[in-house]
C-alpha cells in the first residue's frame, strides 16, 4: 500500500499508521488477566485507537471455582467507568460464563434490556465489587477467547457515513461484519455473537455509528488486529477523500494573540452566565483539528447534527453552541437562553413516562470561528476530555463527510442513551462533590508558607488552584506534588511579581485562559523588613509599600475586576496581620501597609456587595513555620525587642497567647477556607483574627 507523504496530517505527529508496541519478552512474564491488562493499557493510551473511559477489552479465562474447586470459564471484561489506557486490574469484571450464557434463556425481548443488565450482577465471580459494564454480553457472546471494543476516529468516520453498511464492505471487504445501529445490552450481544459464530472468517464487526469490535484467538494476536483494521480504514479515508476538508476555509483564523485575548474575554462571561446550579471549570482548544473545523464552510451545517458514537455526545451533549468571537454581553445573553430552550424542548419531545428529571440544559462545547473551541465541566478534567471527545467527532465528520455525507445518531436514540436510567444509575453511585468542586482560586505566595497551607487547603476541597509567586523553582516543586495529589488539571503556577501591574493582570488573564474563571481571591504575597522608625530607609519603606500595598491593591483591583465581569459572586481573603490592628514596635512599615490592607478589604467588600462579591480579611499572629516573611532576620529583631534567644521566640509566642497555643499555617489556612466557601456567604468586610488569642488585637 502506498502511503502519500501529505497523508493525515490531522493525526497526532502526523504519524499516519498505528504501531505495535507489543513486547514479547514483557508478555511472556504475564499471566492472562496480565495479558489482557497489558493490552488494555496500550489500546488506551493512544486517542487514535479509542478515547478517555471508551472502549472496553475482555478475555476467557480459566479459573478455580472458589466453591466447588472445578475449572470454570471466567469473562474478565472491562467493568463500568474507568479509562482502559489507566485502569489496573480492579478496574475488570469478572463472570462466570455458563451463568452469563443462561441469560439468553431468560431474555424474550427488547423491554427485557434493561432487565438483564441487571441480571450480570447474579453472574458474578468470586464476590468482585466492580460493576459490570452495558458492554457485557457483546464481548461475552463473541466464541473468540479475546474481545476488543474501540472507538477509533478512522472507524467511526465509516461508522457514522450515511452509507456504512456499503463503505465498511468497500473497505474491508469480508472480513468484517456490520450491524446497523443499536443501543449496546443483550440483545446486541446476541446478534453480536451469532454473526461471529455463522461467519468463522470474520475478524471483527463495525457497529452503525457507534465503533470497532476486534478479536483474536491469542491478546497479542487481538491487539494486532484492532490495530490492522484501523490502519486500513485510516488509509482508505485519507486516499478517498476530497479534498479541501469541510468544503474549505470561509474565515481565517485569527493571530494567536488574538485567539487568546478572545478566549480570555469570553470564558468568564460564559462561565458567569451558565453557574446557575453549578460551578463549573472551562477549558480552552485551538488544536489545528479545531481551527479548520470552526473556519470551515459545513460548521453550521455539521455542527447541529451532534455528534455520532454514544461515547461522544455523553461527555459533549447533543450539539454544540456556536458563538461568533466577538459576541457582546447581549449576544451571549441571546445565544445562551436560545441553547437552553432547545435543548429543553428536545428533552420534551423525546421523554419517557419515566425518564430522569431535565438535566442541565447548558452546552458543554463552544465552537467560535476564527478562534477555536470552549468547554465546560462539572471540573478541569472533564471539561478538558469533553473537547478531546469533541476533537474525535471533528475527525469522524472530516473522515465521513470526506467520503460520503456525514449522518449523526437519529435524535431519539440519542435521548435515549443520555437519559437512559442505567446512565442515571451511574451517575447516582458517582461519589459526593467537594464542597469546592468547580470553584477556580488564585492565591498570591502560594510556593511556600501560609500561601502554600492555602493552596493545599482549597485544592484537597475540589478547587482548580493558580499558585502565584516569584518563586519559580518553588512553584514547579509545588506543582509536581500538587499533580501528583490533586491532579495535573487542577493546578496552575504563574509568575507574579505583585507589584508590576503587567504581570499581575497577566496572572489573572491565564487563570481565565486555563480555568475559565474565577471564585476565589486570595491576597497573600507578603513581606518583613523590621526596623525601627528612625532608622527606616526610604528604601525599607518603599519596598514594603511596594509588595504590602501596591501589591495587594493591585490583585484586589485586577481579581475584583474579573469577578464583576464574570458576575457570579466571588470571595476575596486578605491576609493581613495582627500588626494591622495593634502597634508593634519597630513595625512602622509593617503595621501601616497591613492596616491600609484591612481598610482596603473593607472598602471592597462595600463595593463588591451588589454584585455578590464578598471580600474579608484573615489576620494572622506569629505565625512561625514555614513562613518567609519570618527570616532569620526578621526572627533575630523579634528576639533581640523582646529579650530573649531567637530559638525561644516559638515558645514566646505559644505562651503570650490567651489559648496557649502555637498557630500554624494550616491554621490560617482553615480560616480563608470557611471565608471561601459558602458556609459565610452571609459574611462580608469581616476580620477574623487566627493568633490563639491575643487580647489587644480584639476587634472594637
Amino acid at each position: 500500500m502506498i502511503i502519500h507523504a501529505h497523508m493525515f496530517d490531522h493525526i497526532m505527529k502526523n504519524d499516519i499508521l498505528l504501531h505495535s508496541l507489543w513486547d514479547d519478552a514483557h508478555a511472556k512474564t504475564l499471566d492472562e488477566p496480565g495479558l489482557l491488562l497489558y493490552r488494555s493499557n496500550l489500546l488506551g493510551a493512544d486517542l487514535r485507537i479509542t478515547n478517555f473511559g471508551g472502549g472496553n477489552t475482555s478475555a476467557k479465562v480459566q479459573h478455580k471455582d472458589p466453591l466447588t474447586g472445578k475449572d470454570v470459564a471466567v469473562l474478565w471484561v472491562k467493568g463500568s467507568g474507568g479509562d482502559i489506557g489507566s485502569m489496573k486490574l480492579d478496574g475488570f469484571a469478572t463472570l462466570y460464563m455458563d451463568k452469563l450464557e443462561s441469560l439468553k434463556g431468560l431474555y424474550k425481548s427488547l423491554d427485557q434490556e434493561d432487565a438483564m443488565v441487571h441480571a450480570l450482577n447474579h453472574c458474578i465471580f468470586n464476590l468482585n465489587p466492580r460493576a459490570p459494564s452495558i458492554d457485557t454480553c457483546l464481548h461475552g457472546y463473541v466464541p473468540q477467547v479475546h474481545v476488543d471494543h474501540v472507538h477509533s476516529d478512522a472507524v467511526i468516520a465509516i461508522a457514522a457515513a450515511e452509507d456504512s453498511e456499503a463503505l465498511t464492505k468497500k473497505v474491508f471487504g469480508e472480513e468484517m461484519g456490520y450491524l446497523p445501529w443499536q443501543r449496546p445490552g443483550i440483545d446486541l450481544g446476541i446478534k453480536l455473537g451469532d454473526m461471529a459464530a455463522k461467519n468463522p472468517k470474520l475478524v471483527g464487526v463495525v457497529l452503525g455509528s457507534h465503533g470497532l469490535f476486534t478479536w483474536g484467538k491469542t491478546a497479542k494476536e487481538c491487539y494486532e488486529t484492532t490495530l490492522r483494521i484501523i490502519n486500513k480504514a485510516a488509509v482508505w479515508l485519507e486516499e478517498n477523500r476530497k479534498r479541501p476538508s469541510f468544503k474549505g476555509e470561509k474565515v481565517k483564523s485569527l493571530s494567536e494573540a488574538e485567539r487568546r485575548a478572545v478566549s480570555i474575554r469570553l470564558m468568564p462571561e460564559i462561565r458567569g452566565r451558565i453557574a446557575e446550579g453549578a460551578s463549573k471549570v472551562g477549558h480552552f482548544t485551538d488544536a489545528p483539528e479545531v481551527l479548520e473545523f470552526v473556519n470551515s464552510n459545513q460548521l453550521e451545517e455539521l455542527a447541529p447534527l451532534g455528534t455520532s458514537c454514544p461515547d461522544h455526545f455523553l461527555r459533549t451533549k447533543i450539539k454544540p453552541l456556536i458563538v461568533p468571537h466577538d459576541a457582546d454581553g447581549k449576544a451571549l445573553d441571546a445565544l445562551i437562553a436560545g441553547y437552553r430552550k432547545d435543548y429543553a424542548a428536545y428533552y420534551d419531545r423525546c421523554k419517557h413516562a419515566n425518564s430522569p428529571a431535565l438535566r442541565d440544559p447548558n452546552a458543554v462545547i463552544y465552537l467560535v470561528p476564527q478562534v477555536g473551541m470552549l468547554s465546560f465541566a462539572k471540573d478541569r478534567a472533564t471539561a478538558r476530555i469533553a473537547a478531546e471527545f469533541y476533537i474525535n467527532a471533528i475527525n469522524v465528520m472530516r473522515g465521513a463527510a470526506g467520503v460520503s455525507k456525514y449522518k449523526g445518531l437519529p435524535e431519539q436514540e440519542a435521548f435515549n442513551i443520555e437519559y437512559w436510567l442505567l446512565e442515571e444509575a451511574k451517575l447516582a453511585r458517582m461519589p459526593k462533590s467537594k464542597s469546592l468542586a468547580g470553584r477556580i482560586a488564585l492565591v498570591t505566595g502560594g510556593a511556600s508558607g501560609i500561601g502554600l497551607a492555602i493552596a493545599h487547603k482549597l485544592a484537597s476541597e475540589g478547587a482548580c488552584v493558580t499558585i502565584a509567586d516569584i518563586n519559580d523553582q518553588g512553584m514547579a516543586e509545588v506543582k509536581a506534588q500538587f499533580a501528583k495529589t490533586f491532579g495535573a488539571d487542577n493546578v496552575h503556577t504563574v509568575n507574579m511579581d505583585v507589584t508590576k501591574e503587567d504581570a499581575v493582570i497577566r496572572g489573572f488573564d491565564e487563570t481565565a485562559l486555563k480555568f475559565g474563571g474565577l471564585d476565589i481571591v486570595v491576597n497573600n504575597a507578603g513581606i518583613a523588613i523590621p526596623s525601627p522608625a528612625d532608622e527606616t530607609t526610604l528604601d525599607v519603606w518603599n519596598k514594603q509599600m511596594a509588595i504590602l500595598g501596591t501589591g495587594y491593591f493591585l490583585v484586589g483591583r485586577e481579581g475584583f475586576k474579573l469577578l464583576k465581569r464574570q458576575n457570579a459572586a466571588g470571595s476575596m481573603i486578605y491576609i493581613a496581620s495582627k500588626n494591622g490592628m495593634v502597634a508593634s514596635p519597630g513595625t512602622s512599615a509593617y503595621g501601616a501597609m497591613k492596616a491600609a490592607e484591612i481598610h482596603l478589604a473593607r472598602v471592597l467588600a462595600a463595593e463588591g456587595a451588589p454584585f455578590g462579591i464578598r471580600v474579608n480579611t484573615v489576620n494572622p499572629d506569629a505565625v512561625l513555620r514555614g513562613s518567609k516573611i519570618m527570616s532569620e532576620g526578621f526572627r533575630m529583631s523579634r528576639a533581640q525587642s523582646l529579650g530573649i534567644k531567637p530559638e525561644e521566640l516559638d515558645d514566646h509566642y505559644r505562651k503570650r497567647s490567651l489559648l496557649q497555643r502555637s498557630v500554624y499555617p494550616e491554621d490560617i489556612a482553615e480560616a480563608v477556607y470557611w471565608f471561601a466557601s459558602d458556609a459565610s456567604n452571609k459574611s462580608t468586610g469581616n476580620i477574623l483574627n487566627v493568633d490563639a488569642g491575643h487580647l489587644a488585637s480584639f476587634t472594637r
